[in-house]
């Protein structure tokens, strides 16, 4: 029984990414939904107790499907070099997942859904995912809580000027290996303001 209902859910959650990919993430209808699944709409409510929920699973998904990637890892060997590269490599992955999807990127990077915020549990993922992103700059030596906000918020600017300006393309995906440079460049060099 447990598993049975696991699948249902899954397959609402699978079936609900599909919906927003064809008509908006905020424009997922309950209704549709369930007649996507089979069901009524009232019966989704058996499996979630409100369409923000299923937002929620979504949110959580999207999160390991991020986190189920291999690890970017420093050379630490290479010293400077191993980081700027890791840094690199780091930021390359991660616009590739966002641009891969511009629907999840929308739910994970942006508050597009009005009055949706993920559960405790779901969030739990998303710092999880901060931390592995900024968590080895920081084991070496990049510490500027400011900076390595100030490097998210480039590398997420990028992420949204390619989905917006050039979908499928690579015009700012190029950027990245400058950009990465600039940041770490000023981050290593400057102490920027809280």
């Amino acid at each position: 029984m447990a598993v049975r209902r696991a699948r249902t859910k899954d397959e609402i959650v699978a079936a609900a990414w599909v919906l927003a990919r064809e008509q908006g993430l905020t424009a997922l209808s309950l209704r549709e939904l369930g007649s996507r699944v089979g069901m009524r709409a009232q019966s989704l409510y058996s499996y979630f107790p409100s369409k923000h929920a299923i937002y929620d699973a979504m949110f959580r998904q999207g999160y390991e499907q991020y986190l189920a990637l291999d690890p970017v890892e420093i050379d630490d060997a290479a010293g400077d070099a191993g980081v700027r590269r890791a840094a690199l490599d780091g930021a390359v992955q991660f616009f590739d997942f966002c641009t891969s999807d511009p629907v999840r990127h929308q739910l994970l990077f942006q508050r597009v859904v009005p009055g949706f915020e993920p559960s405790t549990a779901s969030y739990a993922l998303a710092l999880e995912a901060y931390e592995r992103g900024v968590g080895k700059l920081r084991t070496h030596g990049i510490t500027d809580g400011a900076g390595l906000d100030l490097f998210t918020a480039v590398i997420t600017g990028l992420v949204d000027q390619q989905l917006s300006n050039d979908p499928g393309g690579t015009r700012w995906r190029r950027l990245l290996e400058p950009a990465v440079d600039m940041l770490l460049d000023h981050i290593t060099r400057r102490t920027i303001p809280s």
